[in-house]
């Protein structure tokens, strides 16, 4: 409310000073907004750069259940070009997937479960690629919000764990391999022990059983070398790999 003792001209001025502070704060505000989005931008452009590099791949998968993103290490692993636009049973088909319960799903039905019922989740996957790559995968999924309560879809991080699974097979493979050898030089072992002893207490079949040894040597002979030869073919193969 005006006060009645002002003049005419104390009255403009008045107003002028209000409509030019007014003026002021709405340019200020203007500005702020305007920082506000350039550094959202940035940032946006900064986020994106970092998932784009990143070794392992990444799917953005929205509430209707699409893929929205996918940067480059996501497109090679699961071998498509591009697989923006496409749902959880294009892209895994029938992948079954282990979750850390244990029990067996499907890669996909997961996928949208996650969806309807957002909660973080990590499976591991054999998973046939589009190339028919036969890879070992490593997949954990992140439920996104748009808002506290609106949800954003999903996010997919995946890891190429095919290497660790393949040393991790041929470790165990190398053990039973090194257990079947022990348990063949621990026979023949026993076997050309027991053909000395006779030796000793019946010279008299010490031609017979000079034989059986040295049979029983070139048995064990045959089997270390085949086995060394398969190991000189997988370390050709790795190394080759």
């Amino acid at each position: 409310m005006i006060p009645e003792n002002l003049g005419t001209s104390d009255t403009t001025f008045a107003y002028s000073a209000v409509i030019q502070q007014l003026k002021q704060q709405k340019f200020e505000l203007q500005n702020e907004q305007a920082i506000q989005q350039r550094r959202a931008k940035t940032s946006d452009h900064v986020t994106a750069a970092v998932i784009a590099s990143l070794p392992c791949g990444v799917l953005f998968i929205g509430t209707n259940g699409l893929v929205t993103q996918a940067n480059a290490a996501a497109r090679q692993l699961l071998g498509f070009a591009s697989p923006l636009g496409m749902g959880p049973d294009d892209l895994f088909r029938d992948t079954d997937a282990v979750p850390e319960s244990g029990e067996t799903t499907r890669l996909a039905d997961a996928v949208k479960s996650s969806l309807r019922e957002p909660a973080r989740a990590s499976f591991k996957a054999s998973y046939q690629s589009a190339a028919g790559e036969e890879k070992d995968l490593s997949l954990t999924l992140i439920p996104l919000s748009a808002t506290a309560d609106d949800a954003a879809g999903l996010a997919c991080v995946i890891a190429d764990e095919t290497s660790v699974a393949q040393a991790q097979r041929e470790k165990v493979l190398r053990s039973e391999i090194s257990a079947e050898l022990a348990l063949h030089m621990r026979s023949s072992l026993s076997v050309i022990r027991d053909c000395a002893e006779k030796i000793g207490a019946h010279s008299q079949n010490a031609p017979r059983l000079a034989v059986d040894i040295s049979a029983e040597a070139d048995r064990l002979d045959t089997f270390v070398r085949d086995f060394l030869a398969e190991r000189s073919v997988t370390r050709a193969a790795a190394a080759g790999g």
